[in-house]
């Protein structure tokens, strides 16, 4: 027998990217707390609009997304000619270290960070950096002393998965300013609309409106409810545009992405609801969770990560197994470097209560 093509060198080193769990091809309907999926599910106008387009699948889409652009620039006070629209800011990430590092460069992040910076990192052949961090949060000294004449792209996530935790802006503005002109700030702002409310956090655009060296990632998957299409947008300088649109796919982003995403954009009542419903329940999860004598850290996103105790019976893989057969999936922690940990997304309101109710059981076993 002939032996397989070998890849590159790296390529078998990358630890397959594990999501967590889902209900896709269950027997029984499960209540998944594990994604930071949209706790209402999408914007009925969105669902409408998908449902208009059915009879439209054999076009191509706009290889430009430019009327979802357009939305977006208009939404957010942005030039449309410097927002690049993505198969989920995954697919921006990839482009992004694909146009700005290789062998040879490093990718700064911090400890906790998104596992795709790292694995996005290997896939270019650079070497992913993880810095310290104080306190599960982002810490700009230890960012700033991990940068070498290698490092070519560095990612904040603000706020970050699976912590929690944000920098306000000026924190932001110090790690720009400590880094060199030719090194690419990556401020990944997936969940910037739950912590838009907060008057310590921006999402970034005021520095890539200054700086030229500066990229902000948002996406439609989580408050907007869409993941399942696979939609995200960068903000970036001129010339990194120009970049992404050089080497994306000519027709990257589908024609239902494209539709369903102009629709949610101009829902402003379905993205008040959200974020209503998440500002009510976030506290209401965190309180629960800490009144059973968990560590709950503070978060500005629409989950929280709960650390569990290490005796035998009450750790976390323990309760992970406990909620899980029971109808209630929730995220493991371990491959963050947080194997005492869980991740809980806020969901609907009848899922967080049995979750809570199936965490002071499991715990008073």
């Amino acid at each position: 027998m002939s032996k397989a093509p070998v890849p590159r060198p790296g390529i078998l080193d990358i630890a397959i990217y594990v999501s967590g769990a889902n209900q896709v091809g269950a027997t029984t309907t499960l209540k998944q707390l594990s994604s930071n999926e949209g706790a209402l599910g999408p914007s009925p106008a969105a669902v409408a609009a998908l449902r208009d387009m059915a009879g439209e699948m054999h076009r191509y889409p706009d290889g430009g997304s430019t009327a979802l652009r357009e939305a977006l620039a208009k939404k957010h006070g942005l030039d449309a000619s410097r927002i690049v629209c993505g198969a989920g800011s995954d697919e921006l990430i990839a482009l992004l270290l694909k146009s700005y590092a290789g062998p040879g460069d490093e990718v700064l992040y911090s400890q906790h960070g998104f596992l795709m910076y790292p694995i996005g990192a290997k896939t270019v052949g650079a070497t992913p950096v993880a810095a310290p961090e104080t306190a599960l949060r982002t810490d700009v000294d230890a960012m700033l002393a991990a940068v070498t004449p290698r490092t070519r792209v560095v990612f904040v996530a603000n706020p970050n998965n699976p912590t929690g935790s944000y920098l306000p802006p000026d924190e932001i503005a110090r790690l720009h300013a400590g880094l060199p002109a030719e090194t690419l700030l990556i401020i990944d702002a997936a969940y910037a609309e739950y912590a838009e409310g907060r008057n310590d956090y921006t999402a970034g655009i005021e520095l890539v409106e200054a700086h030229p060296n500066v990229v902000m990632l948002r996406t439609f998957s989580k408050i907007y409810a869409l993941a399942a299409l696979r939609l995200g947008w960068a903000y970036c300088s001129a010339p990194v545009a120009d970049v992404l649109n050089r080497v994306r796919g000519p027709f990257n982003v589908s024609l239902s992405a494209q539709i369903a995403g102009l629709a949610a954009v101009q829902d402003g009542d379905f993205l008040a609801r959200s974020r209503a419903h998440n500002e009510a329940w976030l506290p209401w999860l965190t309180e629960k969770l800490a009144g059973l004598g968990l560590a709950v850290a503070p978060s500005a996103g629409n989950f929280v990560l709960v650390r569990f105790p290490e005796t035998p019976g009450k750790t976390a893989p323990e309760a992970w197994d406990y909620l899980a057969q029971r109808g209630v999936l929730i995220r493991k922690m371990a491959s963050y470097g947080l194997p005492h940990s869980l991740r809980i997304s806020v969901g609907p309101e009848e899922e967080l209560q049995e979750a809570v109710r199936l965490l002071t059981e499991f715990l008073a076993a």
